[in-house]
């Protein structure tokens, strides 16, 4: 008798989620079981949602005015690389100093901003909230998820600079007045380093230009580039892209929290960087091709 009643009691208490099943049209089910193996990674998530929406008048405002603030970078030649005061303080991945030819390309006066991401990506990872501040928390494949949006709703052909193009850019290109740092020998006329930022960013475009009018190539947050890393040799080069496999991608630029005494912040000044790894204190800027 005691085993019967067991059972009616279990019966009795299962009666009422079928009812509730049935009365929501739907089924029983088990919630799958998932291991934290199998949850997606940022990347992946970011990849499962392409563009589709209809752009309000204000964020097309906001991503036509990127093309409008590329500056024109003519095509020269120029040594990259540690060179004159940089050689004692270089460290040994910026390699041997070597001669580079470029064709002409566009870059972007400023990096890229957190309300850009936003509108492309919906989301913002920035640490240091501010429209007009530049995005970072971002990693090398998250910024080629939001190229590749960014380009299917506008219908241009934007991306990374080569590591050649940025360092050909951040020295002036063929405007170089040979400064030690993007645009001055003085480094706080033109960045936001360790020794001003107050341990944040700053909004783009609130020190210095160099000779080509760029904005924060020194400075503020450190810039991906497109290619993967490699030492230099002293071969000379035409248009280089970087190697065609490697894993590491390269970051330049120094950042808020770059010291001078530590070599972060002068034009050469390069690092390698994991595909996957976030900072808050690298972001990027864009390029394109002329």
């Amino acid at each position: 008798m005691m085993i019967k009643k067991i059972v009616v009691i279990m019966l009795l208490a299962f009666v009422p989620m079928i009812t509730f099943a049935q009365a929501s049209g739907g089924q029983i089910r088990r919630k799958p079981q998932t291991s934290s193996s199998s949850k997606p990674s940022r990347t992946q998530t970011a990849r499962r949602t392409e563009p589709t929406r209809q752009l309000t008048a204000e964020q097309k405002s906001i991503l036509d005015n990127i093309a409008y603030n590329m500056v024109y970078v003519e095509g020269g030649t120029f040594m990259m690389g540690p060179i004159a005061d940089e050689k004692w303080q270089a460290w040994d991945q910026e390699g041997k100093l070597h001669r580079v030819a470029l064709s002409s390309f566009f870059i972007s006066k400023y990096e890229v901003t957190q309300e850009i991401w936003e509108t492309v990506m919906e989301k913002n990872p920035s640490s240091f909230y501010g429209a007009k501040r530049p995005v970072e928390n971002v990693n090398w494949e998250e910024c080629q998820v939001f190229i590749k949006k960014l380009n299917a709703l506008t219908g241009k052909k934007y991306r990374l600079p080569s590591e050649a193009e940025w360092e050909f850019a951040a020295r002036g290109g063929n405007k170089s007045m040979g400064y030690k740092y993007s645009g001055s020998n003085n480094i706080n006329d033109v960045a936001w380093y360790k020794n001003n930022s107050s341990n944040m960013t700053h909004e783009v475009g609130l020190k210095k230009p160099n000779e080509l009018g760029l904005y924060d190539m020194t400075g503020n947050v450190l810039e991906f580039c497109q290619d993967y890393y490699e030492v230099y040799n002293e071969n000379p080069l035409t248009n280089p892209t970087g190697p065609t496999s490697g894993f590491f991608r390269v970051y330049r630029g120094g950042g808020w929290r770059s010291s001078i005494e530590y070599r972060y912040c002068h034009i050469s000044a390069r690092q390698p960087i994991p595909p996957t790894q976030i900072y808050n204190y690298v972001g990027l800027r864009l390029a394109l091709s002329y």
